[in-house]
C-alpha cells in the first residue's frame, strides 16, 4: 500500500513539473525609435592655456585670465549652474627644438548656452577676455525627457509591427509582452553634425554672423521585447 502511495505521488509530482516546464509560444524581436530635432541649447568647452618658463608665473597668469572668464560669464547673465570648471593641470615639458624645459598650464570650463543667438556674442567676450581654445562644441535640446519618452513609445511599435509581420502568415496572432529590455545606448549628450563657419556679407556691411549650423540631433531607443505567441 505504501508503495502504491509513493508511486502516484512521484506521478503526480513529475505531472506538475511538466505542467511547470510547459514551453510558452513566443516570438522575441527588436524595435527602433528615432525622434530628431532642431536644438535649442549648446555646450561648450573652453580652455585657456599658458606658458612659461617658471611654474608659479605661469600659474598665477593662468589663475588672472580665468578669473576675467569667470567675471565675464557673470556679466553675461548666465546662471551660475551653466557653467563649470572641468579640468585644472600644470606641468613640465620639453621643447626638442629650443632644448629646453618649460611649463604649461591649463584650465577648461564647460559652458551650457540656451540661447543659440547669443553663441557669437558670447565666443568674441570670451575671447577678448584670455580664451585661447575651443576643444567641443554639443548641441542639445531642452525638451531631452519629453523626447525619449517619444522615442521609447516608437521603439516598443515598431518592436511589436515587427512580431505581427512575423506571424501574419502563420495562424496565430500576437499577445502580450512578457519581456522589454532596453539596449539603448547613453542619451545624453547626442551625436550631432555641426560645422564651425563665418559668413559674411556680399556688399560687405556690417551685419550678424553665423558660425554656427545647429542642424538636427537624433534620439535613438533600442529595445527588445518578447511576445506571447496566440
Amino acid at each position: 500500500m505504501k508503495k502504491q502511495i509513493f508511486f502516484l505521488l512521484a506521478l503526480c509530482t513529475t505531472f506538475v513539473q511538466a505542467q511547470e516546464f510547459k514551453q510558452v509560444p513566443m516570438i522575441n524581436v527588436s524595435g527602433e525609435g528615432k525622434v530628431k530635432v532642431t536644438p535649442d541649447q549648446v555646450s561648450i568647452s573652453i580652455a585657456v592655456e599658458t606658458k612659461g618658463n617658471k611654474a608659479i608665473e605661469v600659474k598665477n597668469e593662468n589663475d588672472n585670465k580665468i578669473d576675467a572668464v569667470i567675471k565675464y560669464l557673470k556679466k553675461f547673465n548666465l546662471a551660475k549652474e551653466d557653467y563649470q570648471t572641468q579640468r585644472v593641470s600644470l606641468y613640465p615639458t620639453y621643447d626638442y627644438d629650443k632644448k629646453k624645459n618649460y611649463y604649461v598650464a591649463n584650465q577648461t570650463i564647460t559652458v551650457l548656452l540656451k540661447d543659440l543667438n547669443k553663441y557669437d556674442a558670447l565666443m568674441d567676450g570670451l575671447t577678448e577676455v584670455g580664451i585661447n581654445r575651443i576643444d567641443n562644441v554639443e548641441f542639445r535640446s531642452s525638451k531631452m525627457s519629453q523626447l525619449q519618452s517619444e522615442a521609447r513609445k516608437l521603439a516598443i511599435r515598431d518592436a511589436k509591427t515587427k512580431a505581427e509581420d512575423f506571424v501574419s502568415v502563420l495562424n496565430q496572432k500576437v499577445g502580450k509582452a512578457i519581456n522589454i529590455s532596453d539596449n539603448s545606448q547613453t542619451y545624453y549628450p547626442p551625436r550631432p553634425m555641426y560645422e564651425m563657419k563665418a559668413m559674411a556679407m556680399a556688399d560687405g556691411a556690417a551685419a550678424p554672423r553665423e558660425t554656427l549650423a545647429a542642424g538636427e540631433i537624433e534620439i535613438v531607443v533600442n529595445a527588445s521585447v518578447s511576445f506571447v505567441l496566440e
